[in-house]
């Protein structure tokens, strides 16, 4: 039976097993940031590339699956759900499996960010019409959640399940274990219903431009570090003399601009657009959109900063690593499953301002317990905190936006809502890496230089060597290192306690930002509804007309 195939019309399958399949679906595709994020110290090495080379890839891979989301859904609605899904399915298993082969940092891209992000594009949005299609209406909205709880599983096994993998055998195994995954998800496909056929049309001017914008705006924040923000830095490219990520920034925000002008076009003269522009007039809507953006972009940064002073400053496995991460993950479950069943009347608006506050004060205490003489235990309390921030969040917002249009709309909100989550982890995983890399640097440099106890010529080899950018290292990397280079035991020692005290204030200035984007997040909670949302209505008098507006 092909990919393709439609189900025989009125065979109904078990739905307990298609669901079972969908959310093993919506399993693998939160599965490996959480995995790549423990296991960063160790392929950086295996590859031959540095934490920055990991953090691009991490980047690269949100950044597709957010920028070919809505067009990923549009192609669902032309050619079939289920098709559609399929497809995704193998293009994901052949990126896992070139991902699990990649012998340097330009195939990962390829097989990890390019070909895994992209059939994710294809995938997510199918997931949603498919359950719609196998699950009876009376419990699809439990299914739903059965979905949403895979990726928080995901979310919790991960970091444990890739810590002990790559500690005991290999990271790649996880890739691999994810192409037998896929296959026996194809298998299953078979008992799968497809949903029905819809009238679409790809507006391809649009999705470019989707993608176009989106990929400068990100692509600029990711270089920041190398190339600066505005004036170029030592040895970086300029353009008219300033740094290229100025002009990144704001072409993407033309182009951006563009877009919203082809969407208004394409409303004005009948033509169906990438996604109705009308939608963001919703208060409520756009008020969960900005919140699940930063939601997401705060995660990534705690789980790229966490996991890099667990790995490199205090030097532990990939099993510990994620051992430490546990917390969040068990946190994270509880609060965004125990809230609905405990406080099923909670104001929306009230638990995600206490879920943010949560978030803000256990960044705040892990950065002040981060210190030379720290120890792994520093992170148990703010991780729990961070975790039932996050979990807080999560048990509102997805009802928050789809109860803010008609049932019929939901598709549409969907693709937005995984655009503004996955473009959220992409920029929040290139400026809390960015920080990261230049304040380390700048504080390495400026370490060096005001040192009596670093010779001049090593200054000088310094100062040259390390301009466009400090690698993030382990005290034993780096001695390993300055031993191969011939620096003799004093300077070593030297340069070693200069980028200890370095990474420190590095991770300092990059939890200080993922606190401030928690901090800014609270001022677009005003948006959100202030007493429970209710059901979005399906009847067909209300799928005509704007989008309703409840956050008020």
């Amino acid at each position: 039976m092909t990919i393709g195939q439609p189900a025989r019309p009125g065979r109904r399958s078990g739905s307990g097993l298609v669901l079972a399949v969908l959310c093993a679906g919506q399993f693998l595709m939160a599965l490996d940031s959480s995995v790549m994020n423990v296991s960063m110290a160790t392929v950086a090495q295996d590859l031959g590339t540095s934490i920055t080379g990991i953090q691009t890839a991490i980047t690269l891979y949100t950044l597709v699956m957010a920028s070919l989301m809505i067009t990923g859904g549009k192609i669902g609605a032309i050619f079939g759900r289920r098709r559609v899904f399929g497809i995704g399915l193998v293009v994901y298993g052949v990126g896992s499996f070139v991902t699990g082969l990649a012998p340097n940092l330009g195939v990962l891209l390829v097989g990890w960010s390019l070909l895994e992000g992209i059939g994710a594009a294809l995938i997510m949005p199918a997931i949603v019409a498919l359950v719609a299609a196998n699950v009876p209406a009376s419990r699809r909205p439990a299914a739903y959640g059965l979905v949403a709880a895979a990726a928080a599983a995901a979310i919790a096994v991960g970091p444990l399940l890739g810590g002990a993998v790559t500690t005991y055998a290999s990271w790649r195994m996880v890739f691999f274990g994810e192409v037998v995954v896929v296959a026996l998800i194809l298998l299953l496909m078979r008992r799968m219903n497809d949903s029905a056929p819809e009238r679409a049309r790809l507006d391809l001017p649009g999705s470019v431009l989707s993608v176009c914008g989106l990929a400068m705006i990100v692509y600029g924040v990711l270089r920041s570090s190398e190339w600066g923000w505005i004036q170029e830095r030592p040895g970086a490219p300029a353009i008219f003399g300033l740094s290229p990520v100025i002009w990144l920034l704001l072409g993407g925000l033309l182009v951006l601009y563009l877009l919203w002008e082809r969407l208004a076009a394409c409303v004005r003269s009948g033509r169906e657009p990438l996604f109705d522009p009308s939608l963001l007039s919703n208060r409520q809507l756009t008020g969960g959109l900005s919140m699940f953006f930063a939601q997401f972009s705060v995660q990534a940064g705690v789980f790229f900063a966490v996991p890099l002073f667990l790995s490199v400053v205090l030097q532990l496995n990939a099993l510990g690593t994620g051992a430490r991460l546990l917390p969040l993950s068990v946190a994270l479950i509880a609060t965004a499953v125990g809230i609905p069943k405990l406080a099923p009347r909670a104001s929306p608006r009230r638990v995600v301002r206490l879920g943010l506050l949560s978030m803000i004060v256990g960044i705040l205490v892990l950065a002040a317990g981060m210190d030379p003489g720290a120890d792994a235990r520093v992170v148990a309390i703010p991780m729990l905190l961070m975790g039932a921030g996050l979990g807080a969040l999560a048990s509102q917002l997805g009802a928050v936006t789809v109860s803010a249009v008609p049932e019929s709309r939901s598709a549409e909100v969907g693709g937005l809502q995984n655009t503004a989550s996955y473009l959220g982890a992409s920029l929040g995983t290139a400026l809390i890496g960015s920080v990261l890399i230049a304040t380390l640097t700048s504080s390495v440099m400026d370490g060096i230089e005001n040192n009596p106890a670093v010779p001049d010529s090593v200054q000088q080899e310094a100062g040259t060597e390390l301009a466009d950018g400090v690698p993030f290292l382990s005290d034993t990397q780096l001695r390993t290192a300055l031993a191969d280079a011939g620096v003799d035991a004093s300077t070593a020692d030297s340069v070693v306690s200069v980028n200890s005290s370095a990474r420190l204030d590095a991770l300092h200035t990059a939890f200080a930002v993922t606190a401030l984007l928690a901090m800014a997040a609270l001022l677009g909670t005003r948006r959100l509804p202030k007493y429970p949302v209710a059901e979005p209505d399906s009847s067909p008098a209300n799928d005509q007309g704007p989008p309703r507006d409840r956050s008020r």
